[in-house]
């Protein structure tokens, strides 16, 4: 193996994937399977992840879906147990798991005081607390075997703060606080072997947004034509184009690389439109 292809290896590893169903997570399980990695999919929809799984396996990976909700610890941690039986040990966590709900944005026609407020704890929730509960969960693991990476998902809302998605934008910015504060505590008390960055993709189409952003006919919305503009690529992005930031910060590549989050994002968070 040349220096190159061992210094983003991640063969031997055992990455636990969560959101690993949706069109960002399955593309980022693709991409650690074919770095070597056996991929645990974690997602609501057992059937979607083991589909997922069985194409990985087809393809020469190693793969494994479980069925599982972010928010409930109890099936997290009977999770956590049917990969250790398996594997004997857990090496990534990729926190892909998060969403939106209609009740936490605030649309042209409404206003702050129209927001619904179970709506938005619903959203802050599934974002932040998604991420936190499996940290609790997976981490010690990661802990128990003294070294390992946490991956959380930003988002650029986190950076440059987005008219409507209020609660998706809270939850997010939440995502990068804890993402620094995570990074700093895992080093102090145990070592620098546990590194913990974050992700904040640019606008990339997806089940949530593609609606949002495109009419049926694939021209562009109002609010995606103003994302284009915004966008220096004057594109969005493939989910592809995130698999080389995820295999950096899951490497030795980036073994002295801990606390940031990664735009990528052509160039949106850079742009001042002028």
């Amino acid at each position: 193996m040349s220096y190159i292809e061992n210094l983003f290896s991640l063969q031997s590893k055992v990455a636990v994937v969560t959101g690993g169903t949706g069109v960002l997570g399955s593309a980022m399980c693709k991409a650690l399977a074919k770095a070597g990695a056996t991929v645990v999919i974690i997602g609501r929809r057992r059937e979607a992840a083991d589909q997922l799984a069985q194409s990985l396996l087809e393809t020469g990976g190693s793969a494994l879906g479980i069925s599982a909700d972010v928010l409930n610890k109890v099936q997290l941690e009977e999770a956590r147990r049917t990969v250790l039986q398996k594997f004997g040990r857990i090496d990534i966590l990729v926190n892909g798991a998060g969403g939106n709900m209609p009740g936490a944005v605030v649309m042209p026609d409404k206003t702050i005081f129209d927001l619904k407020l179970e709506d938005f704890r619903s959203v802050v929730d599934l974002n932040l607390t998604g991420s936190l509960l499996p940290t609790q969960v997976f981490g010690e693991a990661l802990v128990s075997g003294k070294q390992g990476v946490i991956i959380n998902i930003s988002s650029m809302t986190a950076i440059r703060p987005l008219t409507r998605v209020l609660g998706y934008g809270a939850a997010k910015a939440a995502i990068s606080n804890f993402t620094q504060w995570l990074a700093v505590e895992m080093a102090k008390k145990f070592g620098e072997g546990i590194r913990v960055n974050a992700i904040a993709p640019g606008f990339f189409l997806t089940e949530q947004n593609r609606n949002l952003l495109t009419r049926p006919d694939g021209s562009l919305t109002e609010r995606g034509e103003l994302i284009i503009r915004a966008t220096p690529f004057n594109r969005f992005g493939e989910p592809e184009e995130l698999c080389g930031t995820l295999l950096w910060l899951c490497s030795d590549a980036s073994k002295f690389v801990s606390g940031i989050v990664v735009p990528v994002d052509g160039g949106f968070s850079a742009y001042s439109g002028v």
